[in-house]
């Protein structure tokens, strides 16, 4: 109850007209931010942090959060109408939601991210009301033998990502790994695959990369095409159907709740979250042969998966001073310069700031539903623009998102190279996302793995002495075998379906 009469107190300075009008400006400047390739929520918090110098904290952490979170569903924009995904986290939303854009449902599409950020933004929200100490002090429990786990667990779902070839599929997360590895070593600072290339030693960059193989790769496709307009269907109807809430309403809750669950622990990444929520999906459905070729489900889950991770990311920071993630890294620069110390104590010496703040991610997610559902008929006419006009759009932002991540035009020629791979990948229907996946979970679990043998003196036991540790090896373990028996059956039914239409014909 006294966290309810707190919040109420919240609500009452988060409502004044400039806090209001903070957090639309953060959820909107958030919005388009996530739009851009390359340039996502960390550089534009990065880029307004010397606001804080002149905005009170209040009004200051507001905006920076807007941007957060709105950043967070804005990459769903491009994802869904382009197949360019603004951040890493919407490379699962680019797997259904593109399809759906070119059957003419990508305006139904947006709707229902937008839908799925609101809703789980909002479940977020109110676990961070009501359970922040206590799942911050669990997440605590998380150490490297936990997060190497974690990591396994998320590379199961390369078996869901394959495609029609389990093969290629894992012959492509290994070639994701193997670039990862290029650089700096995570654990012992040794230099690997540089070959003596300067440039290399920083490693080959995320954003490079993945604009390479989605934003010039898909420009590179068109080009082939010579399409007059982007390859898309006609936008039917900017809205969700009563069907599609109806279809999405249970994968929002439970991309939301592993979005939640996931955001609570330091490191774990809005991709980790979005790629787990796809799978659990797929996993789920009856229809799984509908997964990849859109499938409403398909957007839902990551989606709300990706603005509750952000959202419960806040849990670690207030309770803890611990960011979970690059932008909160960022947003705990900014408390910091306020003279705020997050912690235990923020609670107690900060309350109405706190919780000023968490009233105002409430507005905040209200905001972005209300400014982002009456534009999604706008976003939609971005399908409209001919082709000769967009595709030297997307390659001038896509260079620019490539070159700011670093100030590097070694990046770009990176992203230039990853373009012609990717295209080259989708021609021959090779698999790209599990590329991706390894690429991110690769440096994250050799960490980690390496830690938990330095603190158990080498032995491989610790994995399995751990409860928490053991638990999640053991669901990883089944995960694959149902993963494994759902691809057959699914193949089955393919083979009916097809067999049945052939004597149809016949």
């Amino acid at each position: 109850m006294e966290a309810l009469s707190m919040l109420l107190t919240g609500f009452g300075e988060a409502l004044t007209p400039l806090n209001i009008a903070m957090a639309i400006l953060g959820a909107l400047v958030g919005t388009l931010v996530g739009m851009l390739p390359g340039l996502g929520p960390t550089s534009a918090i990065a880029i307004l942090l010397p606001l804080t110098t002149v905005l009170d904290p209040v009004q200051g952490i507001i905006m920076l959060a807007g941007i957060y979170y709105g950043a967070m569903y804005g990459g769903s924009t491009t994802a869904i109408l382009l197949n360019i995904p603004g951040e890493v986290s919407s490379v699962p939303t680019c797997l259904d939601g593109y399809p759906l854009a070119k059957q003419g449902r990508g305006g139904a599409a947006l709707g229902i991210a937008a839908i799925a950020s609101f809703a789980a933004g909002m479940i977020a929200v109110v676990g961070l009301v009501f359970f922040a100490p206590a799942l911050a002090d669990q997440a605590l429990k998380f150490g490297p033998p936990e997060y190497f786990a974690l990591m396994l667990l998320a590379l199961t779902v390369i078996v869901n990502l394959a495609g029609n070839s389990i093969i290629k599929g894992l012959i492509m997360g290994l070639l994701g790994y193997l670039f990862a590895m290029v650089g700096m070593g995570p654990s012992g600072g040794q230099m690997r695959f540089t070959f003596g290339n300067e440039s290399l030693m920083a490693g080959v960059e995320m954003i490079s990369v993945i604009i390479g193989l989605f934003a010039i790769a898909e420009v590179f496709k068109g080009l082939e095409e010579k399409t007059g307009k982007i390859s898309v269907g006609k936008i039917k109807n900017p809205y969700p159907s009563a069907s599609d809430l109806k279809q999405s309403s249970k994968s929002i809750v439970r991309g939301g709740l592993v979005g939640f669950l996931l955001g609570l622990l330091p490191g774990c990444s809005t991709a980790v979250s979005t790629f787990l929520a796809y799978d659990l999906e797929k996993k789920m459905s009856k229809t799984p042969e509908r997964f990849g070729k859109g499938a409403m489900e398909g957007v839902a889950a990551p989606e709300a998966a990706n603005n509750a991770t952000s959202s419960s990311g806040f849990i670690p920071l207030f309770a803890l001073g611990i960011p979970s993630s690059p932008p909160l890294a960022i947003l705990l620069a900014g408390l910091m310069i306020y003279g705020l110390q997050p912690g235990p104590m923020l609670f107690e010496q900060n309350g109405g700031f706190v919780w000023t703040v968490i009233a105002s991610m409430f507005v905040g997610n209200i905001m972005l539903l209300v400014l982002n559902l009456p534009l999604v008929g706008l976003w939609a006419k971005l399908t409209s623009i001919p082709y000769s006009v967009m595709a030297p759009i997307i390659l001038i932002l896509s260079i620019i998102g490539t070159y700011t991540i670093r100030n590097s035009l070694f990046d770009v020629l990176i992203a230039l190279i990853f373009g012609v791979v990717g295209y080259i990948l989708q021609k021959y229907r090779w698999p790209v996302v599990p590329f991706i996946l390894c690429f991110i979970l690769g440096p994250m679990m050799e960490q980690s793995f390496v830690q938990s043998l330095t603190m158990s003196s080498g032995s491989f036991a610790v994995f399995v002495n751990r409860p928490i540790s053991l638990s999640i090896l053991v669901l990883a373990a089944i995960l694959l075998v149902v993963s494994l028996i759902l691809i057959s059956r699914t193949k089955l039914k393919v083979k009916e379906a097809v067999g049945a239409d052939a004597a149809l014909e016949s």
